[in-house]
């Protein structure tokens, strides 16, 4: 299972959850490869080139088949026609927080306050093109306001400043961010999916203040294009049976990850092409290149 990302991060550690028990229902040992580098592409492409057995599998986020095309003047690999998606591993939700100082206590507020200083409100991301980002963007494209991006080196950085008092404003992962959350140096304001989180019942989406609007994390698994049918209904229905056991979601919930959720390969494809259409939009509106 090819992770195109470097180790510990949310990625690699919900990969290694899943990898251990996939591998026993599937009768032979599945080791989880870190490449990371380039936005994800060069995992990705490892698996695009690698042959149609069902044998390399690759862990994707948002970055390598659905925003990395619309951000990214050339890719080693053709994200529709490359790959074929086998299921959904997680959706999972954004915690949108403030620096504990900022006197904005919901999302009306931070609109408020954004309209009462057009620019000068500031939002981090762990990059250019990152998940943080693109929801930051799209945040400012349904509610009219203008806040300015700051981007890092990654979640954790993105996460310090904001504690820290240097930046207004996070949209990201609420695993990272809880510490933060539980010390006090961050406020929680809302959540990017369409439901409350049910680990944060209280606290309200930003949907319930600008209707429609949401954010939802999805990570997969995909085989290259070509692998036969068969083989692609054998690693369906194993990920299914590891991602419904009870386990395995107390130990993603316990790591601060997003729950196991399960799909149909078709119900998986149909999902990368909302998404692809989707933020491909606020990219384009937002006028977004990656470097």
């Amino acid at each position: 299972m090819i992770v195109p990302f470097t180790p510990g991060g949310g990625a690699d550690i919900t990969a290694r959850f899943v990898a251990g028990p996939l591998g026993a229902m599937l009768g032979q040992p599945i080791v989880v490869e870190n490449r990371g580098g380039a936005g994800g592409t060069i995992g990705t492409a490892a698996v695009a080139q690698a042959p149609a057995d069902g044998y390399t599998l690759l862990y994707g986020t948002p970055g390598p088949l659905i925003t990395n095309p619309h951000l990214m003047a050339s890719l080693p690999y053709d994200a529709a026609r490359d790959f074929a998606p086998v299921s959904v591993l997680t959706k999972g939700a954004y915690v949108m927080a403030v620096h504990r100082d900022v006197p904005a206590r919901s999302v009306a507020e931070v609109i408020a306050l954004a309209r009462a200083h057009p620019g000068e409100l500031t939002y981090a991301s762990s990059g250019v093109g990152a998940g943080s980002h693109l929801a930051g963007e799209l945040l400012c494209i349904e509610a009219g306001i203008r806040m300015s991006h700051v981007p890092f080196r990654g979640t954790g950085p993105a996460l310090q400043e904001t504690a820290a008092g240097r930046v207004t404003i996070s949209i990201d992962s609420y695993g990272p961010m809880l510490p933060l959350l539980q010390a006090g140096a961050l406020r929680a304001i809302a959540v990017t999916t369409a439901e409350r989180m049910p680990e944060l019942p209280d606290l309200p989406t930003i949907a319930e203040t600008i209707p429609g609007f949401e954010v939802t994390v999805v990570n997969y698994v995909c085989v290259r294009a070509g692998t036969p049918q068969p083989i692609i209904a054998r690693l369906n229905e194993a990920l299914l049976r590891v991602l419904s056991d009870p386990a395995l979601d107390e130990r993603m919930r316990a790591a601060g990850s997003s729950p196991p959720q399960g799909s149909t390969p078709e119900e998986l494809g149909a999902l990368l092409r909302s998404e692809s259409a989707k933020w491909g939009e606020v990219i384009r509106r937002a006028g977004i290149q990656a470097g």
